[in-house]
């Protein structure tokens, strides 16, 4: 377990660095613009490792049990994760549903960790998906407060529908392939 919990640690680290403006611009400013994103990216890739295995070792140790959740959950937990891959691509599709969300990456992520709740009651699960949810909660309440800076960067060109069919049938695919084999390859569980 303290591999999950160094990853998680890590991983939550480096991501809460982009809601304490002073610390990232003097970790910038000091680093250089290219040093504080090489040491971000490592940061974080370290933590997200260090949480896979820390994941997967601990469900392998067997991670005690903190709850047992009824089965009818399981079945909410495939609704809420329905919409998660398509609210994934709207982040970076433009289109209605980006708008309409703001921030869909989050929206994903609380889905997702919420689904996840859910569905698991071991230790590990409550450890990894409630730091998830955890985040994107604190990280969409920071988003709202933080002062607007200036737009930079190109512009988002407005695709009309097309970004939301892209989205929709994209994401739908998603769903099914991972329920249908692609959890199972990644994460080694079957989620039917």
């Amino acid at each position: 377990m303290l591999y999950l919990i160094l990853g998680i640690a890590l991983f939550f680290g480096a991501h809460t660095l982009t809601m304490l403006r002073e610390l990232r611009a003097g970790l910038q400013e000091r680093l250089g613009s290219g040093g504080y994103k090489g040491l971000y990216s490592l940061v974080s890739a370290l933590g997200l490792g260090l949480m896979i295995y820390g994941y997967g070792l601990a469900r392998f140790e067997g991670a005690p049990q903190i709850y047992e959740p009824p089965v009818g959950l399981k079945h909410v937990a495939f609704l809420l994760l329905l919409p998660v891959f398509v609210f994934l691509i709207a982040a970076y599709v433009p289109g209605r549903i980006k708008r309409a969300l703001k921030h869909p990456m989050l929206v994903a992520v609380k889905l997702w960790a919420l689904a996840h709740l859910l569905a698991n009651g071991d230790l590990a699960s409550v450890l990894l998906f409630g730091s998830f949810l955890v985040w994107a909660v604190v990280d969409r309440i920071s988003i709202k407060r933080r002062v607007p800076v200036a737009a930079g960067g190109p512009p988002q060109i407005d695709v009309g529908p097309a970004g939301d069919v892209v989205a929709l049938v994209g994401g739908l695919a998603l769903y099914g392939l991972f329920v249908w084999k692609l959890h199972e390859w990644l994460v080694g569980v079957a989620p039917m």
